[in-house]
């Protein structure tokens, strides 16, 4: 099994940046990618990012490109998520999501769940 906590959520203004992070434990030589997936009020589940475990190869979607980054650690075994110039639309809860498979950005592919953090940006 593998386990993932999220932090860092909070409350920030229109134009702010925030910095998620996604700490990966237990059996982590299975995991190839790790994503980040967000849910606003009254919304679905949407794709945000992902990065390969082993390599540099991400994907974005088209609302966060230019704003945001991950990156990540492997010798902390965490992931993490830099928002920069974050909007109100940018308000959701944050999960951290990770598979054995390659990058992708559908949720069906991916095995593991954090429980997300909560992100709000007032205008």
């Amino acid at each position: 099994q593998v386990q993932l906590v999220e932090s860092g959520g909070g409350l920030v203004q229109a134009g702010d940046s925030l910095r998620l992070s996604c700490a990966a434990s237990g059996r982590t030589f299975n995991i190839y990618t790790i994503a980040w997936f967000r849910q606003a009020p009254g919304k679905e589940r949407e794709f945000v990012t992902a990065i390969w475990w082993g390599r540099d190869t991400t994907l974005y979607a088209d609302s966060v490109k230019d704003r945001f980054t991950i990156s990540r650690d492997n010798a902390k075994n965490t992931v993490y998520l830099q928002m920069n110039i974050l909007k109100p639309e940018d308000t959701a809860v944050y999960y951290c999501a990770a598979n054995k498979g390659r990058v992708t950005a559908r949720q069906v592919d991916y095995d593991y769940w954090g429980q997300g953090t909560q992100v709000t940006v007032s205008s």
